[in-house]
């Protein structure tokens, strides 16, 4: 099962033990009257009020802290009567209580003047006097209000009531202690009152920021309105919005006012399902069942509010068995809300980015069961928490990081796989355990998703969640995905497809804030173009200083991380576009977020890019160890085992993938991956790899491969067509590290040549020097060394770094070569 529920509180676990220490449980006997004991309430500070009835049938008040654990006894009625509803306030000196008092077969009975319903206000610390809020024939609904934490506020308490005639009302209700701790209401006459909000249909509390959600009917269209009650303070009105939602001919609903006992079945069904969400992250969520014509389907919309614009789905019923069929109920769990129907479907929607459907999971079948949750009266009263109040049950619910991964496994669509990544790398943040399982399944299934790239996903989902809990509105600038535009729905069939074609596509208001790397490409493409004397200008020195202090903030890598063989050097290309990265992602969020300051900044950026090398380091330790390799793949004189060609297969998509996001590389990664090449490719195939950018050419790797392997003619072969593809200036740094007269010829060729273009290049009208007199033994070498010595003598010799390439380097490497061509040799 996905989702996890663990039972925080249980009627029968909890309170029914408790009851029969205390001689109180006699009466209960669920299998004849399973009202005997049921939850009405949870309040904010997490206390759960819940009634029974006694051994004279009279009714009983309890309360349950999820805190301590406890029960406390709060007050008894001598009469058998249905409680309503009930709230405490939080001194837990003053109880609201509504119920009805008589059936409407009693109410004939007696005078016309009966109420049916009573609402009455409990002075119960000690218990003491009571009184009438209400005697009316319709439901009230009580609720008292909590302040926020650490404010004393226990001379005065706030009451709200909602009536089934669509009003809700605030009494304020002021208190005094007398002698002996007991506190008394202060008024004598009439408790002051307030009207709240008029002609409601659906009204729904939030009881952790106390705010009151209603909706009220207006022509076509409903208005979802929002009251702020504040601590010291009346109350505001905060949100009005226009939802598209017709209420006209629906019953008056309450969400979240307790378990409301008082609508039957039919009064239900014709009742609004509809419950608003809000999570830390700023996220407002609407979540509705819409009628229906057709009987084998089911169709809800979510009104993402937080981001202008709503989705409305349609499923087909697998099953349509009438008993079957049950209201659509909706859970916040914070990053996620699911719509959950019974047997049927589980749709977790992503609300921090609803813009792109494939972060959104469909479930169906046994991965969308619940085994714990098969009734229809579901409450989600808090974030993570849902109530049962069918079964007086109240769990955490929670998404199942080991059912994730095994959905992820067993997942055959880039649909759902792109959103199981997704949702265990933001909503499990970054465990240890669950980042190595899920670089494993990368690793066997980069050539499997064909829609989206899991290495880039993976980095760039990981930075984002990392970050982001940082600062705010960083979520609002930092990518989050590597998608631009999702196309994984053109082969998909049954609940995708029908989905797809359903989705009401609206483009953002606001302008796009996330950071994106078109410009740091070009930028890096043009300096890297440039030679790299330009190094000594102040843009450039600039840039390689962010190089250094991104390296400077690398985590140290211990014993266990060094066994994979990254090495710390230079590398130009790297650290330019790491440099460039930082300074772009600077100025992109000094424009947005100027209000957090530069300082800040800096070590966000600093910290990002260095957690994004980190990250890359990450995946090829997993990778490094699931494969059993050793410091020895960076060696020449054996060919690679299959483990390594794996390595070698995942490293040239990580090196793919991060061309694709124009991000950089850890120092010795091209190192490593052109030493898995030699060892693991044939000649052509590695030639090849090279010419096509795939291996990268390093100083290091070139150097310890000219060193360390002997001058058989396999490796000869080798050498020379490494060295022949090397950039002039590696080349004048690492060939003089292969003494071989292959070697010798080449570099003697290339002198040559870089003094005649040299030569070329030159303005002089004077004609060619005459010979000096030389032995002739080789007139045509001769002519040459005389030409070549004029221009070295005039201080233009490319390889002046190299003391021993000079004309005489030359002659020498060509008469050997030509005795070596005559076979003279041994003569």
């Amino acid at each position: 099962m996905l989702l996890h529920l663990v039972a925080e509180f249980d009627l029968q676990r909890d309170v029914v033990p408790w009851l029969a220490a205390r001689g109180w449980a006699a009466a209960l006997d669920t299998s004849e009257n399973s009202s005997a004991l049921y939850v009405v309430n949870v309040e904010r500070n997490g206390k759960i009020i819940y009634t029974w009835k006694g051994n004279q049938r009279n009714t009983h008040i309890g309360l349950y802290d999820l805190q301590t654990k406890q029960n406390e006894h709060l007050y008894v009625f001598e009469r058998d009567l249905r409680i309503i509803s009930c709230s405490v306030n939080n001194e837990r000196t003053l109880l609201a209580v509504s119920f009805r008092q008589y059936t409407e077969e009693r109410v004939s009975q007696l005078l016309q003047s009966v109420s049916k319903y009573l609402t009455l206000l409990i002075e119960i610390h000690p218990i003491n006097n009571l009184r009438v809020l209400k005697a009316v024939d319709s439901c009230v609904q009580v609720q008292f209000l909590y302040p926020v934490e650490g404010r004393n506020t226990s001379a005065e308490s706030r009451l709200l009531l909602v009536s089934e005639d669509k009003y809700i009302e605030q009494f304020d209700i002021h208190v005094v202690a007398e002698e002996e701790h007991k506190v008394v209401i202060q008024n004598s006459g009439q408790l002051p009152r307030a009207r709240v909000a008029d002609d409601l249909v659906w009204a729904q509390w939030d009881m952790m920021e106390q705010r009151l959600f209603y909706i009220v009917p207006k022509e076509s269209k409903s208005t979802l309105k929002c009251v702020q009650f504040y601590p010291d303070e009346n109350f505001n009105s905060i949100l009005e919005s226009h939802l598209d939602i017709p209420v006209n001919d629906t019953q008056f609903k309450l969400v979240n006012f307790g378990c409301d006992y008082c609508q039957d079945q039919d009064v239900a069904s014709k009742s609004l399902n509809l419950q608003v969400f809000t999570s830390k992250a700023g996220g407002l969520c609407v979540c509705c069942t819409l009628a229906c014509d057709t009987p084998d389907e089911i169709m809800y919309s979510v009104y993402f509010l937080h981001k202008g614009y709503n989705k409305t789905f349609t499923v087909s019923l697998e099953r349509t068995e009438s008993h079957q069929l049950k209201e659509v109920a909706f859970m916040n769990l914070d990053y996620y809300v699911a719509a959950y129907l019974p047997g049927q479907f589980l749709h977790l929607l992503n609300i921090q980015h609803p813009d792109l459907l494939c972060y959104s999971l469909f479930l169906t079948g046994e991965d969308a069961r619940i085994d714990m949750l098969q009734n229809i009266s579901i409450r989600s009263p808090l974030v993570s928490t849902v109530l049962d109040c069918h079964v007086g049950s109240m769990y955490a619910v929670s998404i199942s990081d080991s059912a994730l991964l095994q959905f992820l496994q067993n997942s055959k669509r880039d649909s759902e796989r792109l959103a199981a990544l997704h949702c265990a790398l933001l909503y499990f943040r970054h465990t240890e355990d669950l980042e190595m399982q899920i670089i494993w399944w990368i690793s066997e299934n980069l050539s499997t998703c064909h829609s989206f790239d899991p290495i880039q996903e993976f980095i760039i989902a990981s930075l984002y969640c990392r970050m982001c809990p940082e600062t705010q509105n960083l979520d609002k600038i930092l990518p989050y995905t590597s998608l631009l535009d999702w196309i994984g729905f053109q082969n998909s069939r049954g609940f995708w497809e029908k989905l797809n074609s359903n989705l009401e596509s609206v483009k953002y208001a606001e302008p796009q804030l996330h950071y994106r790397s078109n410009v740091l490409r070009r930028e890096w493409r043009n300096l890297s173009e440039e030679r790299e004397d330009r190094t000594t200008t102040a843009y450039l020195r600039n840039i390689f200083e962010n190089a250094k202090k991104v390296l400077s903030h690398l985590d140290a890598w211990d014993s266990e991380e060094r066994l994979v063989p990254l090495f710390q050097e230079e590398d130009y290309q790297q650290q330019l576009l790491m440099g460039l990265m930082v300074a772009q992602l600077k100025d992109h969020l000094m424009r947005h977020l100027q209000y957090v300051g530069k300082k800040k900044i800096d070590q966000i950026v600093l910290d990002y890019v260095a957690n994004l090398l980190n990250l890359v380091h990450r995946i090829m330790k997993e990778v490094w160890r699931r494969y059993q390799l050793h410091s020895c793949v960076f060696c020449f004189d054996e060919r690679g085992s299959a483990g390594e060609f794996a390595v070698f297969h995942i490293m040239s998509r990580i090196l793919e993938a991060a061309n694709g996001m124009c991000m950089p590389l850890p120092p010795g990664f091209h190192t490593l991956h052109l030493g898995l090449g030699v060892r693991c490719l044939p000649l052509h195939t590695l030639l090849h790899y090279i010419d096509n950018g795939v291996l990268h050419l390093t100083e290091t790797c070139v150097r310890k491969l000219l060193k360390d392997l002997d001058d058989t003619e396999k490796n000869e072969k080798l050498k020379f067509s490494i060295v022949m593809r090397l950039p002039e200036v590696l080349g004048q740094k690492v060939r003089q590290f292969w003494n071989h007269p292959i070697n010798a010829n080449f570099i003697a060729r290339k002198y040559v040549k870089l003094l005649l273009e040299k030569l070329g290049d030159r303005q002089c009208s004077r004609p060619v020097p005459e010979r000096r007199s030389v032995p002739v033994e080789f007139l045509p070498l001769n002519y040459l060394t005389n030409v070549l010595a004029e221009i070295e003598d005039e201080g233009m010799n490319p390889y002046e770094k190299q003391d021993h390439v000079n004309i005489r380097f030359v002659e020498e490497t060509a008469l050997k070569h030509t005795v070596t061509l005559l076979g003279l040799e041994h003569s």
